[in-house]
């Protein structure tokens, strides 16, 4: 299974950080040339590797760590995204939903990548918490994941334990996954909820 990170602002790099502290290989790609990450990438480790948009949509799973309005022009980067897993870590905050017609947005997100399976997750946390070792006193740092494609939800939960995080599937993302989807100026109630699960 390979991995990429769209998008080396905060949460980008927060997220890198969390492949880095597990030695697992991750290609960041941004707006940006790779030549001008690779410092950045270089100073969080040796398995952040930076590379062009085209050759980090290579990857089995996606994690979009874009601002939500940039998405579109990433969905336009590939025809097919058939066998891609996406995870949305956007935050709607402030879209009005008339302009999300109506979907929760990662459902509006979906549509945009079309033939990939999407999964919500990873944004609940701010990035300076995303980016602290999740793994405290005999418990592990709760994320959040919701997706309309319950096989997706596999792979990323998977990831998500790898990287040392307790993995919570809340379902749908019109049911359960919309406790983290702004909705308008609002946030979803459990967006900055920093919890803990103890190890089984």
């Amino acid at each position: 299974m390979s991995y990429a990170i769209v998008g080396f602002g905060k949460i980008g790099q927060a997220l890198a950080q969390a492949f880095a502290r597990k030695n697992i290989n991750v290609t960041v790609a941004s707006r940006r040339p790779p030549e001008e990450l690779a410092p950045q990438a270089q100073a969080i480790g040796p398995t952040v590797t930076p590379k062009s948009l085209q050759d980090a949509l290579r990857a089995d799973i996606i994690f979009l760590a874009i601002l939500f309005e940039q998405h579109p022009e990433v969905a336009k980067a590939m025809r097919n995204w058939q066998g891609k897993t996406i995870i949305d870590t956007t935050n709607a905050f402030g879209v009005p939903p008339e302009d999300l017609d109506g979907l929760p947005s990662s459902a509006f997100v979906a549509k945009a990548f079309d033939g990939a399976k999407l999964v919500k997750g990873f944004n609940h946390l701010g990035a300076g918490t995303l980016a602290t070792d999740p793994a405290v006193e005999g418990g592990h740092r709760v994320v959040f994941l919701s997706s309309d494609e319950e096989d997706a939800i596999v792979p990323v939960a998977n990831l998500a334990k790898q990287l040392g995080f307790a993995p919570v599937n809340l379902g749908k993302l019109n049911e359960g996954g919309a406790l983290v989807q702004a909705r308008g100026r609002t946030w979803g109630p459990l967006i900055f909820q920093d919890l803990f699960k103890k190890q089984q």
